[in-house]
């Protein structure tokens, strides 16, 4: 069954709207606009929590609604409501009509089709038994129990998704897209001579539940995060100073995604409120950098078929061999600045507006081993996993915490380090890469990114590099 098929049934059949007058309300409420779509979603959750040897918390949501948007240049009505009904729809029509009053537009082209299919369409909530996926984190939690005598608690937990959505605009052409989201985590405390320490684990995808429940994959989750502890446990106060940075690969891209990613997103380059602003052509970054977003990328975590305004994703390359060649972009800001929109068009839910998101973020592999690049530095920090951070959009300037890394001395790696801050600016960092590995990894399946109060599904990815010059924010005294 296709997924206009799919979703005519949710939303015309079960919910009981009429396609042809939902039809004619869109067309009304988009009349003399520059672009608009009405976004209907339906979306299952369940999340379970496991701690302290028991079953702590188990929720089940069922959630769906609409959105109508109408715009108007640089200006944009929206109104949604939970209410799935004719009617909820003609209020919403009349309030995002405001925003066209003596506003004559030409409606924007309709988004190129696409049967392409990225992930399974198949909801994984109810493919598992509510039993087995409680028994799975209990076997987590015994298994992680018995791996070590100071292990003190493991935490672990399961979240799936299946959303499905449908997106109409004037004239008649229709999107749709059936989306599954699946993620398990697991945290590991341990304490030997009074210091406790944790480590964790996270994975995922657009994917079933079969991979995470496989004890080949679960049990290598639990390891790692005892590994980590464990790394913890025996780690120094991290140094401070300005000093060489060789970053790991896979998550450290998130370092990636956030100092420099977001500044690339079209609507801060459009409102010039990002430190890439007018720089598009020059170089940026340097030689042999290349940096893409690909949301086509099959089961990855921040994939999607179509986005959320019915714009197929591509693979958009943001910055080649150093200079930067283009932005991701949605529909109302890449038609504002001549551009093309690139299908990153994203919204958390119905209750809220599209605006340019990053999907899979990815700096490519270069040519050096991983190896070569560790021996290249004297003295210097490896980062090898991070925690949280904060990064100013319009300066590009950050703040990272790193959950493991190591010092690097004499060209190898040395002892962990603890309390590790990396401190720099987006646009510096780019031009302070020296060596960028062969070893392109993509991160787990865990990333969530935040921006204006929407939270959306990422990736990201990166091989090993050098950075020559980073401050580093340590603890040592």
């Amino acid at each position: 069954m296709s997924h206009i098929a799919a979703t005519d049934d949710l939303f015309f059949t079960k919910a009981g709207l009429d396609l042809g007058r939902t039809q004619r309300l869109v067309d009304d409420a988009l009349q003399g606009a520059d672009d608009g779509e009405l976004y209907l979603e339906y979306c299952q959750s369940e999340s379970l929590g496991y701690d302290d040897g028991r079953l702590k918390s188990a929720s089940f949501d069922t959630a769906q609604g609409f959105g109508l948007r109408s715009i108007a240049g640089e200006a944009a009505g929206y109104a949604h409501a939970s209410d799935l009904s004719e009617e909820a729809i003609r209020r919403a029509a009349q309030t995002v009509r405001t925003v066209l009053a003596g506003h004559g537009g030409t409606m924007a082209g309709d988004p190129a089709g696409t049967n392409r299919a990225l992930y399974t369409d198949l909801n994984p909530l109810g493919a598992v038994p509510f039993e087995t996926k409680v028994k799975l984190l209990a076997d987590m939690d015994a298994y992680g129990r018995g791996l070590d005598s100071r292990v003190r608690q493991v935490s672990a937990s399961l979240a799936g998704e299946w959303q499905a959505v449908q997106i109409l605009r004037a004239g008649g052409e229709r999107g749709a897209d059936i989306r599954p989201l699946v993620r398990l985590n697991v945290s590991v405390v341990v304490e030997q001579d009074g210091r406790q320490e944790t480590g964790g684990y996270g994975g995922g995808g657009r994917i079933a539940y079969d991979t995470l429940i496989d004890p080949a994959y679960w049990r290598t989750a639990v390891d790692e995060a005892l590994r980590q502890a464990l790394v913890n446990l025996d780690s120094v106060p991290a140094p401070a100073g300005e000093m060489a940075v060789v970053l790991g690969p896979g998550w450290p891209g998130i370092l990636l995604h956030e100092a420099i990613g977001h500044g690339l997103e079209g609507d801060f380059n459009r409102k010039k409120t990002s430190a890439f602003a007018g720089l598009m052509g020059q170089k940026i970054a340097s030689s042999g950098v290349t940096v893409v977003d690909d949301g086509t990328l099959a089961d990855r975590r921040g994939s999607l078929s179509i986005d959320d305004e019915g714009t197929p994703s591509q693979c958009t390359t943001l910055i080649e061999d150093g200079i930067l060649t283009g932005y991701m972009q949605d529909r109302q800001n890449a038609r504002l600045m001549g551009m093309k929109p690139t299908g990153n068009g994203r919204r958390e839910s119905y209750a809220h507006i599209p605006m340019p998101r990053m999907t899979n973020t990815i700096m490519m592999a270069g040519d050096q081993e991983p190896g070569e690049i560790l021996a290249s530095v004297r003295q210097g920090l490896y980062a090898v996993n991070f925690g949280g951070g904060q990064v100013d959009i319009t300066s590009g300037k950050f703040v990272f915490s790193c959950t493991e890394a190591y010092l690097i001395e004499d060209g190898k790696i040395g002892p962990a380090v603890k309390g590790a801050t990396l401190i720099g600016s987006g646009p510096d960092v780019l031009t302070q890469v020296s060596m960028i590995g062969n070893d392109m990894k993509l991160d787990h399946g865990v990333g969530t990114c935040g921006k204006e109060g929407q939270g959306v599904p990422v990736g990201v990815g990166q091989p090993s590099l050098r950075v020559d010059k980073l401050t580093v924010g340590g603890t040592a005294a």
